[in-house]
């Protein structure tokens, strides 16, 4: 039985778009796609060099869109996502500011705690995002609370030594903890700071250039 979606892709050259991000050679072109009132994040390949867009585009669409369906339930996480075709996925819109963007008043020791907890969930649930340091990827909701996107580089963890998850989740947990420092250093604890700089030792053995 075939399931219904928002639109297809030729219905997708019809509807209001903006672009958010035209992307390099090896990623998607990214764009805010508007549908009977709602917004789509659309991540395309379809533009990409016929090797990337058959090989990379599809596998890490693939696993974007494994790992979004894993998630669903946990706030601050896009609840909706399916696939338009071979080469596009289509993510649930999430409303919100970026993290740096919002006011310095708003980034409190209780913003960073629901961060944190935020994040703890996505490990419950045996994923790791693994670029939660970007300045990009934490947003701020209209209700105030955060909002974490774009899982291209998450990685699901179950079946990896556990050892390996710790490290993978403390990296992860290091992101909330960077900005935790930079912006309320006053009101973070003694070991939140020692799990910091362990997770930046350990980040020297990632292969994946966190910012």
């Amino acid at each position: 039985m075939t399931v219904a979606v928002p639109f297809t892709r030729s219905q997708l050259q019809e509807l209001p778009t903006e672009l958010l991000r035209e992307g390099r050679f090896g990623h998607a072109r990214v764009s805010c796609v508007e549908c009977d009132g709602r917004r789509w994040t659309v991540k395309d390949f379809s533009p990409r060099h016929l090797l990337v867009r058959l090989f990379w585009g599809t596998w890490v669409l693939a696993r974007e869109l494994k790992i979004l369906n894993r998630l669903k339930g946990i706030d601050g996480i896009a609840e909706e996502a399916f696939r338009i075709d071979r080469y596009a996925i289509a993510i649930e819109y999430k409303e919100g500011e970026r993290l740096i963007y919002t006011d310095e008043s708003l980034r409190t020791k209780a913003l960073f705690l629901e961060m944190e907890a935020l994040l703890k969930q996505v490990h419950q649930k045996g994923v790791v995002h693994l670029d939660t340091r970007g300045w990009s990827n934490w947003l701020l909701s209209p209700e105030g609370k955060p909002v974490l996107i774009d899982f291209q580089t998450g990685l699901v963890t179950d079946y990896l030594p556990k050892r390996i998850r710790y490290i993978l989740e403390l990296i992860d947990l290091s992101g909330v903890y960077k900005k935790w420092l930079i912006w309320c250093p006053e009101s973070i604890d003694e070991r939140r700071r020692k799990l910091y700089l362990l997770a930046l030792k350990w980040r020297h053995f990632w292969l994946i250039n966190q910012r």
